[in-house]
């Protein structure tokens, strides 16, 4: 297997979706634009020491980034010379061990996305499996056990210099703050190698679902399992605390987990609420989950913040790219209400920013004019006592900075874009699963 690793084309094709991907540099400070000059000066060596067994892999760069309020996340950087070598071993490895992975996992897979982990949620709960073990696992990437991860490698990789490569890139300490880590277990978020090991060790957590029929759902590290009754959720989650702590050595975060009813659990920014629909009783319906709504706010609010230091168009370039952005990934949801609110809270926020922006009485007055104020209103509007987020909201804007002035500057609605993009959903789940209870 190593000679497929660093075959010239494996490696060209590395080094592409490095240079793809961008990113910053590691410790080493090699960027992606200074790596092909590189490679092409050191590639022989790099290739002879990783068939030798001697290639030693760099510190990875540890980087901090914020994860929620008052929280952040250790990301791990590699350099982009590992990062090429890390991505044509997983080039290899990934479809040896794609062959066996189960349908019902759907995180970092080809062919396979997030939707379709969340239609199978639905599809689960819509089909009465409505208790949820909702299993939340504390730190997964830090915690990953490499004795087991290895050995679990090691039943489909028996090329002892792959095996060696890849404890080297699992053994590389992590700087943090100028200090060096050594790293006996963990697998860095930000390394090309980190979806599929997870796979990899999860997939025993798929093998011991399978084998007992459950319905689950699992995207990388994120999971649930779905039974008809309470007592059974219980029995449920208490074996698999077990198998996670004593098979695989993974931690539980307990005040994380539980059994969820659909109304009160959440995957992958979704929730779920009750239809109310005539004939649909029971069912349910995907919807934004709050956090996710206060995400989507809090970045608008950034935006439009009236002193942000930016131009009106570029203003409404990046609202439009957040807006898309936001509504691709929760057009299976419900939301048409909540987007039509949002609609209108933005469209204030942005005539603040413009009332902020014309600052003098004077300015406000002319602007109001040519907006199709006439004269003695538009000097009694510019010189109001009124806050200009009160000004937003009324008739002295509402009339001038109109729906369809702001539309031809180019914001996109929330509303109708995505009814759009909206599309149904048809439940996945075709081939009946024994469920034991």
């Amino acid at each position: 297997m190593i000679d497929q690793i660093v075959n010239r084309r494996n490696l060209n094709a590395a080094y592409l979706s490095v240079k793809r991907n961008g990113g910053a540099a590691g410790v080493d400070g090699l960027s992606v634009d200074k790596l092909g000059k590189h490679l092409r000066t050191h590639r022989e060596t790099y290739t002879a020491q990783i068939r030798a067994g001697r290639y030693q892999a760099s510190a990875i760069r540890g980087v901090e980034i914020p994860k929620g309020p008052g929280k952040t996340r250790l990301l791990g950087i590699p350099t982009t010379t590992d990062r090429v070598f890390q991505i044509a071993m997983q080039q290899v490895m990934g479809p040896l061990f794609e062959a066996d992975f189960y349908a019902h996992s759907y995180g970092f897979r080809p062919g396979r996305s997030a939707h379709d982990g969340i239609r199978q949620s639905l599809a689960n709960i819509n089909a009465g499996y409505q208790y949820i073990v909702d299993i939340d696992l504390k730190s997964f990437f830090d915690e990953v056990d490499h004795g087991i991860l290895l050995g679990l490698v090691h039943r489909k990789v028996k090329c002892r210099m792959t095996l060696k490569l890849l404890r080297s890139f699992l053994r590389a300490p992590m700087l943090v703050n100028g200090c060096l880590r050594r790293r006996r277990k963990g697998v860095p978020q930000g390394s090309p190698l980190s979806p599929l090991l997870s796979n990899i060790l999860l997939h025993e957590l798929d093998r011991e679902l399978e084998r007992r029929g459950h319905r689950y759902m699992r995207y990388a590290d994120d999971f649930s399992i779905y039974v008809c009754s309470k007592r059974a959720a219980r029995r449920v989650g208490n074996s698999i605390f077990a198998f996670l702590r004593d098979k695989l050595r993974l931690p539980i975060n307990r005040e994380k987990s539980g059994i969820r009813r659909p109304t009160s659990f959440q995957t992958l920014g979704h929730g779920f609420a009750p239809t109310f629909r005539k004939g649909e009783k029971g069912r349910y319906q995907l919807t934004a989950a709050p956090k996710s709504w206060q995400r989507l706010k809090q970045k608008l609010k950034t935006l439009t913040r009236k002193t942000a230091p930016m131009s009106f168009d570029e203003r409404i370039a990046k609202l439009d790219l957040l807006i898309r952005g936001w509504t691709q990934y929760f057009k299976l949801g419900s939301l048409d209400g909540k987007m039509k609110k949002m609609d209108g809270w933005l469209r204030n926020r942005l005539r603040y920013c413009i009332w902020h922006d014309w600052k003098k009485p004077d300015r406000k007055r002319k602007n109001l004019i040519r907006l199709g104020i006439e004269p003695g209103k538009a000097y009694a509007y510019s010189r109001t006592r009124m806050g200009g987020w009160r000004v937003a909201q009324s008739p002295i804007l509402k009339t001038t900075i109109t729906v369809e002035r702001l539309k031809r500057r180019g914001l996109l609605s929330l509303q109708e874009y995505y009814q759009s993009v909206r599309i149904s959903i048809e439940p996945p789940y075709t081939r009946p699963v024994r469920t034991v209870v």
